[in-house]
């Protein structure tokens, strides 16, 4: 017999486990994603109340999905008919699509699905990957607005309004056909990349890792391989392999932050390097590289050096010139300038950091500072270090990094 407490903890962990997936089959089954959301929750309310008198179903995402369109259907049919009553009707009835919870496509791959409507080239590209953010993964407004680097109010307004675009446009709830499928497929590789990164280095709160979203953004990683094996996808999934063969040995049992240099290396996944790997090298044999498949070679010569002395950086900063022609941004600017320094010096790097920062870009970007800082440490420039490392402070929301920063700094003032 569950007490009321478990049961409370059992809705909390299917929550957290299942509540996107159930949200997607309910946009599917419901085609509005603001009645979906709200029948996700009644049907979390409903788990609350009949599972400790029920027992907890064999098949809870089917068992919430089903509630959660009983109660959306009965709202739909009660407004209908207070709308009618309104208006001296005698009541109406709503039309709605059947469904069977044994029916092979009704829960699977309903996130692929939501993805690609998200992604419809009918919305604009930062709004296809803000919206995808939200409503498949459940990202924080505050949180898709850290990986775009843009104000949290800019992101929501985003969101809301291409939730209206997609239900006024009738945009489909469907993965689309084979000649539509490679102009959608660059929003949809970005949102996965953003997903994992989120889930692999988190930008808030008091974990350093979320496994529930990187696991997601490989799960949808690999049924994007299957569906369309092009080159970039194929790259895309082993960047992430390669990645999260390094997570276990990223963070202390406390959670505390681990350098890459001071990582123990036994601990990576060689199975994800040995996966990664080989299709790293699948994604550059077929022609023209692109930044997802450079980024996983990258990734593959971290993987591939038995010790940090082994690393041959002299091979990621040409990799770096290479994605830095054919995806150019900041960020990858200062990956690049990491690498110079580990291959140059630290000099070298910290010149390449500051022409970025005197450019005025990533000025609010805190992994801009804290590589600032590291620099001048170890150049001697205390002070130079100390204003770096408190910048990178007030800008950091992720409670181990703000400990790391907290202890660097610390150890300046001691010096």
């Amino acid at each position: 017999m569950h007490t009321t407490d478990s049961i409370s903890d059992v809705v909390s962990a299917v929550y957290v486990a299942e509540s996107r997936r159930v949200l997607a089959t309910l946009i599917r089954l419901l085609h509005d994603f603001d009645v979906a959301e709200e029948a996700m929750h009644e049907a979390f309310r409903a788990a609350l109340e009949q599972w400790p008198k029920d027992g907890v179903p064999d098949n809870p995402r089917a068992w919430l999905v089903s509630a959660g369109r009983f109660k959306a259907i009965d709202g739909l049919r009660r407004r209908a008919r207070f709308d009618a009553l309104d208006e001296n009707g005698d009541g109406l009835e709503v039309a709605v699509p059947a469904f069977e919870l044994d029916d092979p496509e009704s829960v699977e791959d309903d996130r692929l699905r939501l993805v690609f409507t998200c992604c419809h080239p009918a919305l604009a590209p930062d709004a296809q990957v803000a919206l995808t953010l939200r409503e498949v993964c459940g990202l924080t407004t505050e949180e898709i607005a850290q990986a775009f680097l843009a104000p949290a109010p800019t992101l929501a307004q985003r969101i809301v309004r291409a939730k209206a675009k997609i239900r006024d446009a009738r945009i489909p709830y469907q993965v689309p056909q084979e000649s539509e499928l490679s102009e959608r497929l660059d929003a949809v590789l970005r949102v996965i990349y953003l997903v994992f990164n989120e889930g692999y280095a988190a930008t808030s709160g008091t974990s350093l890792v979320r496994h529930d979203l990187s696991s997601e953004a490989i799960r949808l990683g690999r049924l994007l391989v299957a569906l369309l094996p092009r080159a970039e996808a194929v790259g895309l999934l082993a960047l992430m392999l390669l990645h999260e063969s390094r997570r276990h040995a990223r963070a202390t049992a406390e959670g505390e932050i681990i350098l890459l240099d001071d990582q123990d290396r036994s601990l990576w996944n060689r199975a994800l390097i040995e996966e990664g790997s080989a299709l790293a090298e699948r994604a550059l044999s077929t022609g023209r590289a692109g930044p997802y498949a450079i980024q996983a070679a990258i990734a593959a010569v971290h993987a591939g050096a038995a010790a940090p002395g082994q690393t041959d950086w002299a091979q990621i900063v040409g990799l770096y010139d290479v994605l830095q022609r054919v995806a150019p941004s900041p960020v990858v600017e200062l990956n690049r300038a990491v690498a110079v320094a580990m291959n140059d010096g630290a000099a070298a790097g910290l010149a390449a950091v500051d022409a970025i920062l005197d450019r005025g870009d990533l000025s609010d970007y805190r992994l801009a500072h804290s590589t600032r800082g590291e620099l001048c440490r170890r150049l001697g420039r205390l002070d130079d270090a100390r204003t770096a490392f408190t910048r990178a402070l007030a800008l950091t929301k992720l409670e181990p990094e703000r400990r790391f920063l907290e202890r660097r700094l610390a150890k300046l003032t001691e010096n």
